[in-house]
């Protein structure tokens, strides 16, 4: 039964809302491949290349507007929006986010309008045009990489293996492709063993370590303040912070004591140095906190101290647009939310890894580590990263789930552990291998103290980055497209 153009619209919204159950909490990794393979049908099926634009967008809404509702959380509970221009904003965001894949199924009706269009062309196209429509999400108007189909295939799928060698976006091609070879081979051999053959490939590589140990393990106490952002800037209650952080240090000592994002509400030169001798009196410390620049502007920075407080920093590379910096144009935005510290000045793309505690760690601020090409920068000098946010923003959202298997995919992508301190959640510990080592519950006053050991060599992934998944998925378009102009000429 053929469905009417308003249905298949709604039904395309549906299967993207179902998407989500494929991602962190729930981690139903097989059903992005499901509803992947509908979508690509809906689009193989389409009337016209508009049609299939159509569907591409309403699959792409209902997939952000569920995924990423805590957007509004962020400018409506948080940030103080009035409720109507915070659901619009937020309607708006993911209407922007829903033309990627509208745009891909745009193309792909286009060059497959003909009927000679086989399942093999079918296949490769549309998972070609899905990967190259994530990675252009991901790098346009800085990027916003978030759901990514690759993080849905974290640990324990297993097309987790594949992360090492082509990263986030070469994951997802390897499940777009077993989405549409379902799609549109499912009644034939080939396209089923070609899937299994994926899969199986996937479930072997994951039994491949690409880094080795280096150096002593190192015991490390991760912080989870739990203040609220309601009471975080009022200045009346910083002594809140300050106590909450120094009794926590307190009573889980460790060699490395890691705190979240701008942990202490004040400029790191304000901060009291017997606050800071508090936090080192067991160890070293690293701590995240906004630095003042010799400028005049001020950096969101991590900053290691010794317990002689001898301090080495890191400043934030790639900011926020509307949360951290002003995009040209928009600074009337700033008068309908209540952002702190909201203009903070750009850190250099590349800085040398902090030396602490005997290990080479390189921090990555917050949103930092959604940019897998980012975090390598650091290799193969940094043995560790750490992840420092303050989720306080996000609310209790599926934004503190989503984000730690962000950083499970950094793990594997890099060959090395991935620690993480948040204000609110998740603080957590991820293994080179990007499994879950341990995490403290979310909204919870709290330390994780464990030990972790430092990890040396590069992946495939590390050494070249983003373009052998792009490449791939470029490749992936030939056949099609030059089968299109073959037959255009013939015409």
């Amino acid at each position: 039964m053929k469905l009417p153009v308003g249905g298949r619209l709604s039904a395309a919204a549906v299967l993207g809302a179902a998407t989500v159950l494929g991602f962190a909490p729930f981690g139903l990794f097989p059903l992005p491949l499901l509803t992947l393979a509908l979508l690509f049908r809906f689009w193989r099926n389409a009337s016209s290349p508009r049609a299939a634009a159509l569907l591409g967008f309403a699959w792409g809404l209902g997939f952000f507007l569920a995924g990423v509702s805590w957007v509004y959380v962020s400018l409506h509970d948080v940030g103080g929006m009035a409720a109507p221009l915070a659901a619009l904003a937020t309607l708006l965001f993911c209407g922007g986010l829903a033309l990627f894949p509208a745009l891909a199924g745009f193309v792909f009706r286009r060059v497959a309008s003909a009927d000679f269009f086989g399942p093999a062309r079918a296949a490769f196209l549309a998972a070609g045009l899905w990967t190259l429509a994530e990675w252009l999400r991901g790098g346009l108007f800085t990027g916003f990489p978030w759901l990514a189909l690759g993080y849905s295939q974290g640990p324990p799928s297993p097309l987790a293996g594949y992360a090492p060698l082509l990263g986030s976006y070469g994951v997802a091609f390897v499940a777009a492709l077993i989405a549409a070879l379902v799609a549109f081979g499912w009644k034939r051999f080939w396209p089923a063993t070609l899937a299994v053959t994926l899969l199986v490939a996937g479930f072997a590589l994951r039994g491949i370590s690409w880094t080795e140990p280096t150096g002593a393990p190192l015991t490390v106490a991760l912080l989870q303040g739990n203040v609220p952002q309601s009471l975080k800037w009022d200045p009346n209650r910083l002594g809140l912070s300050v106590e909450t952080y120094l009794r926590l240090a307190r009573e889980h000592p460790a060699q490395l004591t890691v705190l979240p994002e701008t942990a202490i509400p004040l400029l790191f030169d304000e901060v009291p140095r017997e606050v800071l001798r508090g936090l080192v009196a067991n160890g070293e410390a690293l701590l995240g906190v906004a630095v003042r620049t010799t400028q005049g502007g001020y950096v969101n920075g991590a900053v290691a101290l010794t317990p002689d407080l001898r301090s080495q920093g890191y400043a934030k590379s790639h900011l926020v647009p509307f949360g951290e910096f002003v995009p040209p144009g928009f600074a009337w935005f700033f008068d309908l939310v209540r952002i702190p510290m909201s203009n903070f000045t750009a850190g250099p793309a590349r800085q040398p890894p902090l030396l602490v505690a005997g290990q080479k760690i390189m921090p990555n601020i917050c949103y930092e580590d959604l940019f897998g090409e980012e975090i390598i920068r650091a290799l193969p000098e940094a043995t560790l990263l750490v992840n420092i946010s303050n989720t306080a923003w996000f609310g209790d959202s599926l934004a503190q789930p989503q984000h730690l298997q962000i950083a499970q995919l950094r793990a594997l992508e890099t060959g090395r552990p991935m620690l993480r301190a948040t204000n609110t959640g998740m603080t957590a510990a991820v293994a080179p291998d990007g499994t879950v080592s341990a995490v403290l519950p979310p909204f919870t006053r709290a330390a994780l103290r464990v030990e972790v050991q430092g990890y040396a060599g590069l992946t495939p992934y590390a050494r070249a980055g983003n373009a052998m998944a792009v490449s791939l998925a470029l490749l992936a378009c030939l056949p099609a497209l030059s089968r299109r102009r073959a037959s255009a000429r013939a015409a």
